[in-house]
């Protein structure tokens, strides 16, 4: 799971990041992207001590969360992912609290998950991200 959890956190901050940089986006709309993938509060106060917006934050965590509920199942079933302990954690991971209620409406095992997940997420993002933001600038 913490592998999971990792190569997650990173690949969701990365291509958030990545994508808006290439189309141009300024220093503060890249701090204000990179958090978006754990739960609201969190996210908005990652971004807020980072020098970004945390509305603009807080939109991109609601849409985020509200895309991958809405998506997730489609790309779990693509990739033939039939367990639903790792179902819920990738949809916590990456849908954090919106995803998490969808999970609990699927089965209590896909919500437990989701919520473990949703929680790692935003521990690790809370503890790693701001010194990993230090680092690369």
């Amino acid at each position: 799971m913490l592998g999971a959890l990792a190569v997650g956190s990173v690949v969701a901050v990365g291509s958030a990041v990545g994508i808006a940089w290439a189309l141009g986006a300024s220093k503060t709309t890249l701090l204000s992207i990179a958090p978006k993938s754990v739960t609201a509060p969190i996210a908005m106060g990652i971004a807020e001590k980072l020098g970004g917006l945390p509305s603009l934050t807080a939109v991109l965590v609601v849409s985020t969360g509200i895309i991958g509920a809405v998506l997730g199942k489609y790309v779990l079933d693509a990739l033939a992912i039939r367990d639903w302990s790792v179902r819920g954690f990738a949809v916590g991971l990456a849908a954090h609290g919106i995803g998490t209620a969808r999970a609990f409406q699927v089965g209590e095992e896909a919500g437990a998950f989701a919520g473990l997940a949703m929680g790692l997420t935003g521990l690790a993002t809370a503890a790693l991200f701001p010194v990993a933001v230090w680092l690369v600038l």
